[in-house]
């Protein structure tokens, strides 16, 4: 098992002489050793804590001698009768956004993940052969998620599938390659409906991770910048096809970026097309405002999904993170391999997708930007309700001039 860094907060710390102590369903208490009085508030804060209702990944309970209960690791075999549920112990929440930052840029995926049990979790992930969205993939595998990972490259995705089959004991049973060309809508449309004969009840999590960065201007099947549509528009659309799947406490994951701070919508509505057009045409900007479109995204389908209980969140995984993104042209090779010294390695940049996508902390916690495994403000074009309802609004026209209406209706009627 791996190790993990356990965040510690000074004024949550115990006074002297008391400790802390969990019931068999569940609920933590405190007990003063001085005088064996007992009680549900900490002894310092106040405040009430709750533990996860399960074990940790990888602990079982079961009895000693004396019928009393004893935690064993499966991996380690060590035993102990404090309840291993307390080491994930947290305050609980008068609001739904009351959590404090646990992690920070140097976590990885790992040590977000340390005990916590995803077996029974379905997860569909695109862009997951390599780079982050592959180490994404992995660390959910480890603890017994259920994937669909959907990519362009059929045979790459087999060689992901063994590759973390052998690096994590996964069960290839779990993990499910799903064909997926995020430069065609209607690749988009089969693949949703590919993935309701898999998942036919639910979606636990939905990671839009895949993407494209610094291309030149190249136009899609459906008409369209590449840039555009592989990490905006056909991402929009595969997460309304799957709308149906999503319940109450499912999370759909937007991988954007700090870049979408650069983004430029000069006469972006006053031509009607978000796409960055031909002429003129700037690789970065386009990159950025694809960028700024999942931001928003997100922000609006966590409004119109709250009442249904699905979370909506999008985030940035790193800077300079080394991926095969910087492969489309030598300038970009350069600059990342000058900069690798300096950058997350593939672990810590899926720490964040991983952390939005699985965290106990989170649940409710919907139209947030995280940044290093904690939410921050993002970019004020994000933010304009207008400017987001415009975004929307043209994403699904566009959608619609070369798909249809099908099963977006709701979203035509109303935008």
């Amino acid at each position: 098992m791996h190790n993990a860094i356990l965040d510690s907060d000074s004024e949550d710390e115990l006074p002297l002489g008391w400790v802390e102590r969990s019931t068999e369903d569940g609920n933590v208490y405190f007990v003063n050793t001085s005088n064996n009085r007992t009680q549900w508030t900490h002894p310092r804060t106040g405040q009430k804590k709750v533990i996860p209702k399960d074990l940790p990944f990888g602990w079982t309970k079961t009895m000693d001698a004396n019928e009393k209960p004893l935690y064993v690791h499966l991996e380690t075999g060590n035993k102990t009768y404090v309840d291993p549920r307390l080491a994930f112990a947290t305050t609980e929440k008068k609001h739904v956004h009351d959590f404090r930052q646990r992690f920070d840029g140097s976590t990885t995926a790992f040590q977000v993940l340390h005990g916590v049990d995803l077996s029974g979790k379905y997860a569909v992930i695109t862009g997951c052969n390599a780079g982050i969205g592959y180490e994404t993939a992995k660390s959910l595998a480890r603890h017994g998620c259920n994937i669909l990972l959907a990519n362009r490259n059929m045979e790459a995705t087999q060689v992901a599938i063994e590759k973390i089959v052998k690096e994590t004991n996964a069960s290839d049973e779990n993990l499910k390659a799903i064909h997926l060309d995020l430069s065609s809508l209607k690749s988009v449309k089969q693949c949703a409906r590919a993935v309701k004969t898999v998942f036919s009840d639910h979606i636990d999590i939905l990671i839009l991770n895949a993407g494209v960065f610094g291309l030149p201007y190249e136009e899609t099947e459906d008409k369209l910048d590449r840039t555009f549509q592989v990490n905006h528009l056909s991402h929009m659309y595969f997460t309304l096809l799957l709308e149906p799947l999503l319940k109450n406490g499912s999370r759909v994951v937007f991988v954007s970026s700090e870049s979408h701070r650069t983004a430029s919508l000069t006469n972006v509505f006053v031509k009607q097309n978000l796409a960055h057009p031909k002429d003129n045409y700037s690789a970065m900007i386009a990159y950025g405002n694809s960028k700024l479109y999942n931001v928003i995204t997100a922000m609006v389908l966590s409004e119109e999904w709250k009442h249904k209980g699905i979370c909506v969140n999008s985030l940035h995984p790193g800077n300079m993170v080394s991926t095969n993104l910087q492969n489309s042209w030598w300038v970009y090779k350069l600059l990342f391999f000058v900069a690798r010294p300096f950058t997350k390695s593939l672990q810590q940049a899926a720490a964040t997708t991983v952390y939005v996508a699985t965290a106990a902390e989170l649940e409710g916690v919907t139209g947030l930007y995280f940044n290093n495994c904690f939410y921050c403000e993002p970019a004020s074009l994000a933010r304009d309700k207008e400017i987001a309802h415009e975004v929307f609004s043209i994403s699904l026209r566009m959608i619609k001039e070369r798909m249809g209406t099908e099963l977006i209706e709701p979203f035509i009627d109303k935008y």
